[in-house]
């Protein structure tokens, strides 16, 4: 009876995952061209191509680069409003809508949103950087490096900080008022609860947020396609979207997208074992 009621799940499982990742294995070790088909084995062949790739390291950096500013920001600024917004208030029920309110919004429209404030022809961005001086009311915030990291970083931070705050949000009311009132007895301050009471006891939520992030980071596609194309001159390539130009632009070589993608899948368990691993709660927690 139980393998009955789990047989559903383990179809679900089995077909949109095992199978999938099973036939992207047979792929990163098979010369597989978009278009030609599979023309056997080649194994290691597409890993050693993929590891010489002018584009591999460039990405693999702007890739962490962009996870770790897009982490601190998100789980930081998230934490700060989940505190704001913690006290039942007569504004408190509109700022948590306010701030949860860009979630409902896809990350393809966010990102066509933004991609027309960022226009220098259309947007208002060109005009408002020029009231400081800055351009002459033609910026083109994307045309730059570390332009378009930033004006990403800003369309990510205001779609997803939200959806954070409410995560870490749960965790703060999950914490009894009572190991606050006892706290404030012993004559703890307000920055003392905040580091002896609310952040260890805040551990799991943040644990998830962090791993939530982190790989959500890792695997940047929707956004730097939309609003960078890798651009430009390639800065902003993301390893998943190197991932999509060698299966269907450049190369069209669906053997070497496997392999990278087998190698990403690599990172992102070891990435989340470290991460668990630190974030895990000592048994006198």
């Amino acid at each position: 009876m139980g393998w009955l009621y789990a047989s559903p799940t383990a179809v679900l499982v089995a077909v949109l995952f095992v199978v999938p990742l099973v036939l992207v294995l047979i792929m990163s070790a098979s010369d597989w061209s978009l278009l030609a088909g599979n023309d056997g084995t080649n194994f290691p062949e597409n890993y050693t191509e993929v590891l010489d790739h002018r584009m591999f390291w460039p990405a693999v950096v702007f890739t962490l680069k962009y996870t770790v500013i897009a982490t601190v920001l998100l789980i930081g600024l998230g934490l700060g409003l989940a505190l704001l917004v913690q006290e039942s208030s007569r504004w408190s029920g509109v700022l948590r809508t306010s701030f949860l309110l860009p979630t409902a919004l896809g990350l393809a429209s966010a990102s066509l949103l933004f991609y027309a404030l960022y226009s220098p022809q259309v947007g208002p961005m060109s005009d408002f950087l020029a009231r400081f001086g800055i351009g002459n009311g033609q910026v083109n915030v994307l045309g730059t490096a570390d332009g378009a990291l930033w004006g990403t970083v800003i369309l990510i931070v205001w779609r997803f900080a939200g959806f954070y705050m409410l995560l870490l949000l749960v965790g703060l009311q999950g914490i009894g008022q009572e190991v606050y009132e006892s706290a404030r007895m012993d004559g703890a301050n307000t920055w003392q609860v905040f580091r002896k009471i609310t952040l260890p006891l805040l551990k799991p939520s943040l644990a998830l947020a962090t791993i939530l992030c982190v790989t959500g980071s890792l695997l940047a596609f929707d956004q730097f396609y939309i609003l960078t194309k890798g651009g430009p001159d390639g800065a902003t390539m993301t390893v998943v979207q190197l991932v999509y130009n060698l299966a269907f632009e450049s190369k069209r070589d669906l053997g070497m997208a496997a392999a990278l993608s087998v190698l990403v899948l690599l990172a992102l368990v070891v990435i989340n074992v470290v991460q668990l691993k630190a974030l895990r709660r000592s048994p006198d927690e």
